[in-house]
């Protein structure tokens, strides 16, 4: 019998369900919480080792104290008179010296060793033999900065092994007291830096250029592209991201240097080697002025944050020309 049109028209018109991309849309997006546990101990640990000790050392940093007693506040005079102070603005310039000899020449060494190791050695040798070197180059980051700096204080010293090679080769009349002149000394620490940072890029270099398709050096060659050609349209193209890493980690490095300073000169000597790190250990713990270093170490806190946001913003800068093109 056939349904009068009136029922039918009651019947409610039959849906097909939602789809799963409309129920999606409708329902809000929230992180899970589950993701912000795996936050929480990572937050827990900064606030108690970074967080706490930087705001403490920031209120002191406002306080004339000796470590003994109250600390008395006075607000902005010790970063007043860090302005004037000559031995403050003497290890900063020393930094710029610790910067040239951890990162520009570490840098731009362990780039040339990384591709010398890689496109060369690693190719027309075998790869152990590329490894070996690598090994042997990174060497001195494995040993405690402290005993090398020691051994090095060792070698340097007047009556060290290396005036005593001088003589040995008929050079006695180089002779020099390395580390106690003022005038030899903050370069012979930069080699120093030099020799105990050079290994780091070579093996983050090198760790860059595995993920490089070989095809890329393999046509450039056929192509006749020499080894210099090369390394300036891939190697240097290729590991970019590294290079930035590396820059930045080495940069800030360089700028809180402390082992080698202590190990080698303790700031000296006339403050030639001095840098803020020890400037600001010195003060505080040997002159007894816990508020002026505070003021340094929030000093030198402060430069090094606005580098890492500067070497951050050109690295993603770079990213975005890099994904233009």
């Amino acid at each position: 019998m056939a349904v009068p049109d009136t029922v039918a028209a009651r019947r409610p018109a039959a849906t097909s369900p939602p789809s799963p991309t409309a129920t999606a849309k409708r329902r809000p997006s929230r992180p899970d919480a589950a993701y912000w546990l795996f936050l929480l101990p990572g937050a827990v640990l900064f606030l108690l080792v970074i967080g706490g000790p930087l705001l403490y050392t920031g209120y002191l940093s406002l306080t004339r104290w000796s470590g003994v007693g109250e600390p008395r506040f006075i607000g902005l005079e010790n970063y007043r008179h860090l302005l004037t102070d000559e031995v403050f603005w003497t290890s900063f310039r020393n930094t710029v010296a610790m910067i040239v000899a951890m990162v520009v020449v570490p840098t731009l060494v362990g780039l040339v060793l990384a591709a010398v190791l890689f496109d060369t050695i690693g190719r027309r040798f075998r790869p152990r033999t590329a490894a070996a070197l690598r090994a042997a180059f990174y060497l001195p980051q494995v040993l405690p900065v402290v005993v090398a700096g020691i051994v090095w204080g060792w070698i340097l010293r007047p009556d060290g092994a290396l005036n005593g090679l001088l003589d040995a080769v008929g050079l006695g009349a180089l002779r020099h007291d390395w580390l106690g002149d003022p005038g030899s000394a903050l370069p012979v620490v930069m080699a120093v830096m030099i020799w105990v940072q050079i290994g780091y890029p070579v093996v983050v270099f090198m760790a860059a250029l595995e993920r490089v398709n070989p095809e890329l050096y393999e046509a450039a060659e056929i192509d006749g592209a020499g080894w210099w050609r090369r390394f300036r349209a891939i190697t240097l193209a290729q590991i970019r991201p590294e290079t930035f890493v590396v820059g930045l980690t080495c940069t800030i490095a360089a700028m809180k240097v402390f082992g080698p300073i202590y190990a080698l000169t303790r700031g000296g000597p006339e403050n030639a080697t001095n840098v803020p790190s020890y400037f600001a250990y010195f003060t505080f713990f040997k002159r007894l002025n816990v508020g002026y270093g505070s003021a340094i170490s929030m000093v030198l806190t402060l430069i090094i944050v606005v580098v890492a946001v500067l070497f951050i913003r050109a690295q993603n800068r770079a990213e975005q020309r890099d994904g233009a093109l």
